[in-house]
């Protein structure tokens, strides 16, 4: 007789720790790689245009600001990108209360709360650190979840707070849309008018054509970073968020429902995509070009999330 998987033994708080501080260490990483990617798009777009040392010490200095963007303000691209507004009003009461008592209990500030006018349910955290964070929720999520669902939920997304997954994630909103942004504008420069002057030399078309290649794939370089990260912190952040309710059902219930729920979120894109508690995007096999997000999805299949909860 074939049994279940293992359960899932509590993580002692010297592993939360522990990954903190993974988390904070991947994070700069992945903020100098991001940044050492946009420099290196810069100056191969300065090769291809013939803008000489100038454009070079530009390129370094357009990286090292977008980096600086990256870090301070990506809580508001993201926010933007999926035109969240904040959660006044009395008809979010239940969301206020249950994010506050979540927050005493995980010994959190209170993030600022934030609604998406969608039907498809699903939620995201952002921002740099757990004291400038931010909670969204869609409408369709509120309207969709029991109170034990929602708060399972909320804990999974304050993990991520918790466990400082949110700055990597949302640099990588900004970062991933600035080099293919660059890529896009130098080869397109480069197309109508770039440099010619040292194509006739065998050198000069040896860089041209690397810096032509470097622009074609830095935007896939700065996804696959962005999936690289993102998959097992997921199930990070499902683990730790049953350990702040104490309730592994409700969680798994709220996945369950996203599972069996089709709805795609209206204003999500690949960039954002890895930031929500389950993909936004098209998957469904029977819609045309759903393949690529099922190629490169950023989240864990809900299968496994779900198979881990109810062994817990």
């Amino acid at each position: 007789m074939s049994q279940g998987p293992p359960p899932l033994q509590p993580l002692a708080h010297t592993d939360f720790y522990r990954e903190i501080r993974r988390n904070k260490l991947r994070t700069a990483v992945i903020l100098f790689s991001f940044i050492a990617l946009i420099a290196v798009a810069g100056i191969a777009i300065n090769f291809l245009l013939g803008f000489g040392v100038g454009g070079v010490i530009v390129a370094l200095v357009i990286a090292g600001i977008l980096g600086f963007v990256s870090y301070y303000n990506s809580d508001k691209v993201a926010l933007a990108a999926a035109r969240a507004r904040p959660a006044d009003g009395p008809e979010y009461q239940r969301y206020h209360n249950l994010v506050e008592g979540l927050c005493i209990a995980a010994g959190l500030p209170k993030p600022r709360l934030y609604v998406v006018d969608d039907p498809a349910p699903n939620a995201f955290a952002t921002g740099r650190n757990p004291k400038h964070a931010a909670l969204a929720v869609t409408t369709g999520l509120l309207q969709e979840m029991d109170r034990v669902e929602l708060e399972g939920v909320i804990a999974h997304e304050l993990s991520h707070v918790k466990n400082y997954d949110i700055l990597a994630s949302t640099v990588a909103v900004i970062a991933v849309g600035a080099v293919a942004l660059l890529a896009n504008i130098g080869l397109r420069f480069w197309i109508f008018g770039g440099n010619r002057e040292g194509d006739d030399g065998g050198l000069g078309i040896i860089l041209a054509i690397a810096s032509i290649a470097l622009l074609i794939f830095a935007p896939i370089a700065a996804q696959m970073m962005q999936f690289a990260m993102s998959r097992k912190r997921e199930l990070l952040a499902d683990a730790t968020g049953v350990q702040l309710t104490r309730y592994p059902p409700g969680l798994c219930s709220a996945l369950k429902k996203l599972q069996t729920d089709q709805a795609v979120i209206r204003h999500a894109n690949h960039a954002t995509a890895q930031l929500w508690i389950e993909s936004p995007l098209d998957r469904n096999q029977d819609t045309k070009g759903s393949w690529l997000n099922r190629a490169f999805d950023t989240h864990p299949p809900l299968d496994e999330r779900i198979k881990i909860l109810e062994a817990m």
